[in-house]
């Protein structure tokens, strides 16, 4: 009796104790938040004195109206999915175009209310793409994920699991390499091409068609320089001119000259190359197609590109620069838009030269620029390279039909870019939040958790963090501050988004594994092992 009577007087004056305690806190206070601490999570901002409303949205019946709209266009959507097979599948590649990029791009482009081109898209989905030995991946795996459904180890290109990055040996074993969707497209009759801002040799557009330990064996050089035999493994360069997959690929644009050419050799603009075993290969390219009996074009510049005949031409190497292609908007800043082809124009000659081919093509077409921009925390210039992606992906929904060629939009990976601050809603999305720091300094709407940016834009030894307030943020060439000092920005680990248009879009809704893309897109052209039914059920 003792011992159970005292427990419960115990209990009981724990219970008076709370009680009483309780009934004289304030009751936000109760809830975890003081009035102070409600008002910092959720700040009184002042009226933004440049906002002017739209007169539609301050009307109840604009947000209704809209909705309906949305839910007719859905269901409208789902009355009839499209399951025609896919003649034609081109796949666009933001590498680095986290949602937050886009999400920026939507403000670059006039207003929080605007939609990326390929947001209109009926179809969207969420792709994981963490690699098998690192949880952040790079473009080099996620580009084996993507392309061939199979993921790797981080910075190998066309490989399962089994090779480790930079094994000379394991990487030349034939039996670890995958088949990317290029090869499958080639296969099935369907001509195939890739378009990229960065070099053709680089870790997204290698995917297409490389298999290799180590992504930056992009030239001979570079395998000499890890130790490892050029006897052995392949650089990526001569996989595109000499494996069955690059060689036979009928479009390729990019840049990388460079990395075709001996280091003795210079190229059209005077650009010396950087392989060290004599060759050329654009030469040997040329060569090549020759000696097939087929019409193979070279070009270098974009008034080669547009003298090009396309009707009359079986294979184009486009290679207009000597490494990778210039920012989008630093093109048009330097006038190089008459000496270099846009992401726009690319595409759209490769579509024309593609569409020739009664039995379809496959195309890959990467923005790498975007990626390039964050890492040196250059959100200006991400901006710009994302909204000329989208233009090049309206130019090909407008060049193609959407019952018989799909079109699926992706990234690689994600960045550490944030949208952060209260900024008013169609405040300049490059400028500084409206409401200051607890230093009573001013910060920028987006800023980057690491990177470069950490530097002289953010901190100095004398004063702490540097005041902002006259400092032109929108200039093209500013870095945008970051947290952790880094001299690159790294990629983050989250989702990255999958828009689809076309035939079986619906296919490629949900949360799924990167490497389930290239098994949706190769149904939907029957195609591959994943080209029908009967092939999955084997």
């Amino acid at each position: 009796m003792q011992k159970t009577f005292v427990p419960l007087i115990l209990g009981s004056l724990a219970l008076v104790v709370a009680l009483v305690s309780s009934s004289a806190i304030p009751p936000k206070v109760r809830a975890g938040l003081s009035e102070e601490q409600e008002n910092d999570q959720h700040p009184r901002l002042l009226p933004s004195r440049d906002f002017v409303a739209l007169d539609e949205e301050l009307e109840t019946r604009f947000w209704h109206d809209k909705a309906q709209t949305i839910l007719a266009d859905k269901l409208a959507t789902h009355e009839k999915l499209n399951e025609n097979r896919a003649k034609n599948v081109i796949m666009f590649l933001g590498d680095g175009m986290s949602v937050h990029t886009v999400a920026a791009t939507r403000a670059f482009l006039g207003d929080s209310n605007k939609q990326v081109y390929f947001e209109k898209f009926p179809y969207l989905g969420l792709s994981k793409t963490y690699a098998v030995d690192e949880r952040t991946p790079d473009s080099a795996t996620t580009a084996t994920a993507y392309l061939s459904g199979v993921k790797a180890n981080y910075g190998t290109i066309g490989v399962n699991a089994q090779v480790e990055r930079a094994d000379c040996v394991r990487g030349a074993d034939a039996s670890t390499h995958t088949q990317s969707i290029g090869q499958w497209a080639q296969e099935a009759g369907k001509w195939a091409g890739l378009v990229t801002t960065a070099r053709v040799t680089h870790a997204s557009p290698a995917g297409v068609y490389a298999h290799t330990a180590e992504r930056n064996w992009e030239h001979d050089g570079q395998i000499s320089d890890y130790g490892c035999s050029t006897e052995v493994n392949t650089d990526i360069a001569r996989q595109l001119v000499e494996w069955n997959v690059g060689r036979d690929l009928r479009v390729i644009m990019g840049g990388g000259r460079a990395y075709f050419r001996d280091q003795l050799m210079h190229d059209e603009e005077g650009n010396w190359g950087l392989r060290n075993d004599g060759r050329d290969l654009i030469k040997d390219w040329q060569e090549d197609k020759a000696n097939r009996g087929a019409k193979g074009n070279y070009v270098w510049s974009l008034k080669g590109l547009k003298e090009t005949d396309l009707n009359q031409t079986d294979y184009l190497l486009g290679l207009f620069d000597a490494s990778h292609l210039p920012y989008h908007g630093d093109r048009q800043r330097s006038h190089l838009e008459y000496a270099e082809p846009s992401l726009s124009e690319m595409t759209e000659s490769a579509i024309k030269l593609l569409s020739r081919n009664d039995q379809g093509y496959f195309l890959f077409v990467e923005s790498g620029r975007i990626d390039m921009a964050h890492h040196a925390t250059l959100a200006h210039k991400a901006l710009e390279d994302t909204a000329e992606f989208a233009a090049a992906v309206k130019l090909a929904r407008d060049l193609t039909n959407e019952d018989d060629t799909l079109i699926v939009v992706t990234s690689d990976h994600s960045h550490t870019m944030s949208i952060n601050g209260y900024p008013s809603r169609r405040q300049n999305i490059f400028s500084l939040a409206p409401n200051q720091a607890d230093d009573e300094l001013p910060f920028t709407i987006l800023s980057y958790a690491n990177g470069p940016g950490s530097g002289a834009n953010t901190y100095s030894d004398d004063n702490g963090r540097l005041d902002l307030s006259h400092v032109d943020t929108t200039a093209a060439d500013f870095r945008f501050q970051a947290t952790v000092p880094l001299s690159s920005e790294t990629h983050g680990a989250e989702d990255v988004g999958v828009f689809a248009s076309g035939p079986f879009e619906h296919l490629f809704t949900g949360n799924y594994e990167q490497s389930s893309i290239p098994a949706m897109m190769a149904y939907a052209a029957n195609m591959g092992q994943h080209g029908s039914e009967d092939k999955l059920k084997e």
